[in-house]
């Protein structure tokens, strides 16, 4: 009975079209949509992704020559906003005449349903009825509407009115009242109607937010060696080792092979650290004594900011540091100074300024410049993107007895995150929001997710666990800058897919208008050559468990850090973001990857099958020709390869016919999300380490999942190789692959008018070349190659 439904429910996880009235400033016949995108005839207007929204805005500068209260001799002012149903207070002062109030109020043109503004002045009372001072009444016809650019609209003094309005009292209120869009300058900080139900702390939570990344550095520490360490039994040589602290982080090195006071160690400690600097390096050199037990033999705690901040792979000098003495009591202290010569380490401390800390996956990169600005480059290009709205989201809260959902969006490239506004109680938000970012780099990734806002108050459904509420996933969108054609609008509805443990559930649409502007194309096309990382990744590289942890500690960094803004970024939005979760144990992301690696092979199988059908000469005719060629090219060998770079540069521009028009989307085929199996995703769901009941079980299914981990990335690293070879002529990235289909050409005219000895004897001397003649650093040919996209964009 569920057969003939599927197809539909299939349909509905695709990446749909969309044709919205972008901008208002478009030239005469500029902007049409088609296909998913719009030609780019440049309008004047800088919120020209987005559809325009209009606002009533009412900025209450300040009063003047307030009355006093007959009964108290003072009054605690504050000014009330009326249009229709909709009421919005500044906060009152108390015993002032004269308040200054610099606040501004959003009302949505929508949803207005009055034709008087009347704005209020009260006398804050605590105990009876608040006072009226008096007010000042707008009729809406005669609001003048301004569009940015135009100039602000200044502010003036207007004379309070009686009850009725027949009259003036005494007082002034300056305001300033206009029709505008959400391009204004006082938008984001304005306070709208839609928070008309919120109080305190959450009218600040649901506003439009941008926020930066703190600036994160390695902190390598090189422990050298120590002199005159002694443990508290001064008859048994020590077997010392160091620990050291930077915040929450704490590495070891390994004990020194030899029982002496003068340990020698010689190892690299790696810290993740960010500006500004709070934490210390704290070391302690300590004394195996048991397998239980540690004896501290010296202390020292160093502040970061007093390390050298290294730009490349220069040495730095190491220094001696005295450590500070354990063991004495505090009526010994005298006995300190009787000490002749003090414990001290031998340290070599840098910052590493030359390596881009991730805290991203590389898969899904979206910056990939050093730490220190002195090291970038210009910007290649400017991504644009209008967050437009979302359509369809489910119910994810239960409020006043009914369901609903307060939705915002979160969008995070490079070092800036941004974060719309909350929308109240809808489920089809439009925030029509408009953001850029510079591009360094085209071959990274911009992730947006959507999430409900849970920290607004008036919930009835607690968190499970009796804990604070989290902000709920509803889902997120990957989109990389190297698949759009640049100068071009693309406006796309993504469908929101999230995994739950009852399975794949679509949580609504996320539409969008992104447009990538190039900047320059030689330097996007310079960047093809060369490394995708800073090059002090390859000259001294980092081990694979060392990326995976530093990634760990640089995520609950950036996580700590945008947690303590102001609205806060919450910790659960950031590690949704940046796939904190994404190295654990999945049946169904084995699955899926193993499958990338079958349909690689496809292609292979299909050219044995057809080389079958040639040899049983299944279609005489292609045998033929077949037999032709096979006698052509052994008669003339320098034919070979010529042949075969005219043969992918002919596919190549065959295949530009059916290049892709859409950016990649959540695939849930791809990630095996429909055909999952309950258990799977039991499994999947469940905690590390798990919460099965067996102690065998869990030693067992923990070790399991450790292993496989690492198979599956290993696995989908393969698939990525391979995807990538097939995106050369696919025009998935059409700067690459017009780059090779241009390079086929050459390379077949360059090799038909060379004799083939010659180039393979170029071929062999440069295989064979002596090491002194490689670098360290990537080819070009592999720097190109790891640039290519692949079909791990598209992966839940």
């Amino acid at each position: 009975m569920s057969t003939p439904a599927a197809p539909k429910q299939q349909e509905d996880y695709k990446l749909k079209d969309m044709k919205p009235q972008l901008g208002e400033r478009w030239p005469h016949g500029g902007l049409r949509g088609g296909g998913g995108w719009i030609s780019s005839e440049r309008a004047t207007s800088t919120y020209d992704l987005v559809e325009q929204m209009f606002y009533l805005y009412v900025r209450v500068e300040k009063a003047k020559d307030l009355p006093t209260n007959s009964v108290t001799g003072s009054c605690d002012p504050y000014v009330e906003v009326k249009l229709g149903n909709y009421k919005g207070k500044t906060k009152h002062f108390e015993k002032r005449t004269n308040p200054e109030w610099k606040q501004v109020f959003a009302f949505s043109k929508e949803r207005i349903q009055s034709s008087l503004l009347e704005v209020y002045v009260r006398d804050k009372e605590v105990v009876t009825r608040d006072d009226y001072v008096g007010k000042v009444v707008f009729d809406m016809h005669e609001v003048p509407t301004r569009v940015p650019p135009d100039s602000p609209l200044a502010p003036q003094w207007y004379r309070l009115e009686d009850r009725h309005g027949n009259s003036k009292v005494r007082g002034e209120i300056m305001l300033a009242v206009w029709m505008g869009t959400q391009a204004d300058e006082a938008f984001p900080e304005s306070w709208h109607s839609d928070a008309a139900s919120v109080q305190g702390e959450g009218v600040y939570n649901i506003r439009s937010k941008v926020y930066v990344s703190p600036k994160l550095w390695y902190l390598r520490v090189n422990v050298i060696e120590a002199q005159d360490v002694e443990p508290l039994d001064r008859g048994q040589p020590p077997q010392a080792f160091v620990k050291a602290h930077v915040g929450k982080q704490v590495l070891k090195t390994k004990i020194c092979p030899t029982r002496t006071t003068n340990p020698l160690w010689n190892e690299d400690l790696i810290f993740v650290t960010a500006e500004p600097f709070e934490e210390h390096l704290t070391l302690t050199v300590e004394n195996k004594v048991t397998s239980a037990k540690d004896e501290v033999m010296g202390r020292i705690a160093l502040p970061l900011t007093i390390f050298e901040r290294r730009l490349d792979h220069r040495p730095v000098h190491s220094r001696w540091f005295n450590l500070e003495k354990f063991g004495f009591g505090v009526l010994e202290g005298d006995k300190r100074h009787e000490q002749k010569f003090s414990s001290r380490v031998h340290l070599r401390v840098c910052l590493e300024g030359a390596y881009h800390v991730l805290d991203e996956s590389t898969m899904y990169i979206s910056d990939v410049r050093p730490t220190v600005r002195q090291l970038w480059k210009n910007p290649v290009g400017i991504l644009e993107v209008g967050i437009l709205s979302a359509q369809g989201i489910l119910q994810m809260k239960t409020k006043d007895g009914r369901g609903t959902t307060d939705a915002y969006c979160v969008a995070k490239y490079g070092q800036k995150w941004v974060r719309t506004r909350t929308i109240m109680e809808s489920f089809n938000p439009k925030w029509n929001e408009q953001y850029t970012w510079e591009v360094y780099d085209p071959c990274t990734v911009i992730t947006l997710g959507v999430f409900d806002n849970c920290h607004l108050g008036g919930n009835e459904k607690p968190a499970a666990g009796g804990g604070s509420q989290k902000d709920s996933r509803i889902g997120k969108v990957r989109i990389r800058l190297s698949t759009l054609e640049m100068d071009r609008i693309y406006t796309n509805s993504y469908p929101l897919l999230v995994l739950h443990p009852s399975g794949l559930k679509k949580m609504g649409e996320l539409q969008l208008a992104v447009r990538f502007t190039c900047l320059s194309l030689a330097n996007i096309i310079y960047l093809y050559g060369h490394p995708l990382l800073p090059k002090m990744h390859y000259l001294q590289p980092f081990t694979v468990n060392q990326l995976e942890s530093l990634r760990f500690e640089a995520m609950n960094i950036v996580a700590s850090r945008l947690g303590r803004a102001e609205p806060p970024l919450r910790k659960e939005v950031v590690e949704y973001m940046l796939d904190v979760d994404s190295h654990m144990w999945s049946m169904r992301r084995s699955k899926a990857n193993f499958y990338r690696i079958v349909s690689l092979f496809a292609g292979a199988i299909s050219m044995s099958r057809w080389l079958r059908e040639v040899c049983h000469w299944k279609n005489p005719v292609t045998s033929v020709l077949v037999h032709v060629l096979f006698f052509i090219l052994i008669c003339y060998p320098e034919l070979i390869l010529p042949t075969i770079f005219l043969y992918m540069f002919l596919i190549g521009i065959w295949n530009y016919r059916f290049r892709p028009r859409h950016p990649p989307h959540m695939d849930t085929k791809l990630s095996w999300a429909e055909a999952v199996h309950a258990d799977e995703l039991d499994e999947e769901f469940d905690t590390f380490p798990t919460s099965k009941l067996q102690d065998v079980v869990r030693m067992r299914y923990d070790k399991l999942r450790s292993v496989a981990g690492r198979i599956q990335t290993v696995v989908g690293d393969i698939a990525t190789q391979g995807e990538r070879f097939q995106a050369l002529l696919s025009w998935r990235d059409t700067r690459a692959t017009s780059l090779f289909i241009i390079f086929c050409l050459m390379a077949a005219v360059i090799l038909y008018v060379t004799p083939f000895r010659i180039i393979a004897l170029l071929a062999g001397l440069i295989w064979l070349r002596h090491p002194r003649f490689r670098s360290k650093l990537p080819t070009v040919p592999s720097n190109f190659f790891r640039r290519l996209p692949s079909r791990a964009d598209s992966m839940l």
